[in-house]
């Protein structure tokens, strides 16, 4: 199968996913990505940080639709999404940084780890629960600066990290949904430009990219991953959503043991 078709499945995939869970496809793209670098034969020392960095551009162009449609219902807390910003985009570079001094195989590791972490939580099914109130300007910003930097480093928009921390402050789980969504666009702009500054002289052979972002990738995945997104958020209002959350978490959990197995 042409790559191109695959990279276009890859995206038809990841948005179904995005629009069933609300949670990114990054956690699909990330290890796929590095397995289709690894077939194609590119830079072992470089390819698992192209796939985090091409995974952070696409969530740019998919989390704008969907921030689109959260702010029409008047779901998103911008107070909140303005006061996590700051810390948001300081750590989306700060995470780009470190995930640039890490060596493949720890980020690949990295990865791995939080992957099952997040498997385990689908299996479990486990939620939340609200304990405290809003923590003021610093509070937040430590909040934002900690979402961002992890989110950069594995190529997720953070939804996985900004609901439960938004449910632990007292934030009704719709709002909480709206707000992270609204707050993957600035971790994904501030951790593709951190990829792309940091890989800036490290690609410079590889055709079509430009940094640790590889354009034939990003083009095939935000192509249908905008397209099959809404199918996936309609079809979450007529299916199992438990039994398919837990699906969900074994396929997770696969692609985390083979991001760990395999480095």
């Amino acid at each position: 199968m042409d790559i191109i078709l695959i990279y276009l499945l890859l995206g038809a995939i990841a948005g179904l996913i995005a629009g069933l869970f609300g949670v990114g496809g990054g956690l699909i793209i990330v290890p796929v990505l590095v397995y289709l670098f690894t077939r194609e034969g590119m830079d072992p020392d470089s390819l698992v940080h192209l796939a985090v960095g091409t995974s952070l551009a696409t969530i740019v162009f998919t989390s704008i639709s969907s921030v689109y449609a959260h702010h029409k219902r008047g779901a998103v807390r911008w107070d909140l999404f303005r006061q996590l910003t700051p810390g948001i985009v300081i750590g989306a570079l700060i995470g780009a940084a470190v995930a640039d001094w890490m060596p493949s195989v720890v980020l690949r590791r990295f990865f791995a780890i939080f992957e099952w972490l997040v498997a385990i939580q689908l299996l479990l099914n486990t939620h939340t629960k609200a304990s405290r109130v809003v923590p003021g300007r610093v509070g937040l910003f430590a909040a934002g600066n900690l979402i961002g930097s992890i989110s950069s480093i594995v190529g997720i928009g953070g939804g996985t990290l900004t609901v439960p921390f938004l449910v632990w402050c007292n934030v009704a789980m719709r709002k909480a949904v709206a707000t992270s969504s609204a707050c993957g666009l600035p971790i994904a702009v501030a951790g593709a430009v951190g990829f792309i500054i940091m890989g800036w002289s490290t690609t410079t052979t590889l055709e079509w990219s430009l940094g640790y972002l590889y354009f034939p990738a990003l083009i095939g995945i935000v192509t249908s991953s905008i397209l099959f997104a809404p199918l996936g958020a309609k079809l979450a209002h007529s299916l199992p959503a438990d039994k398919l959350k837990r699906l969900f978490g074994l396929l997770l959990f696969a692609l985390g043991s083979y991001m760990f197995l395999s480095a």
